[in-house]
């Protein structure tokens, strides 16, 4: 994609810290880090989200992000993260070039990603399995 910052990013045209590269992904330092070493991992080639990349392309992105998980905690002892994707617009999703974030926690970091349980959902459960059948 010509106007994809991402994408701009993989031809060069665009400074990155990088953080490891391989023939089909690209990873590199959050240009708005939410902590140190917040790490982007995405394919080179350009999908928007998990709904349009090949299976072979999203095995590729998640051995690099294994990878880089056993590169930081081998090299800075690093033993709490989180992954995360985004994928749609009502997902938050704002690049729209397929990403995962490598987020390393910190007691006391400040981050906090608080999800708000719906547990009148467990109720449905059999339907909703009902519809995937």
């Amino acid at each position: 994609m010509e106007n994809c910052i991402f994408c701009k990013i993989v031809r060069g045209e665009l400074n990155s810290w990088k953080v490891y590269e391989d023939e089909s992904t690209y990873a590199f330092f959050d240009i708005n880090p939410k902590n140190e070493y917040h790490t982007l991992v995405i394919p080179k080639k350009h999908y928007e989200n998990m709904f349009d990349i090949p299976e072979a392309e999203a095995v590729n992105i998640m051995k690099t992000i294994k990878k880089i998980v056993d590169l930081y905690s081998v090299k800075l002892g690093m033993q709490n993260l989180q992954v995360i994707n985004s994928s749609g617009a009502q997902a938050q999703q704002d690049v729209f070039h397929i990403h995962f974030h490598i987020v390393p926690r910190f007691s006391g970091d400040g981050q906090n990603i608080k999800w708000n349980p719906r547990t009148e959902l467990r109720d449905r459960f059999d339907d909703l399995l009902a519809k995937l059948s």
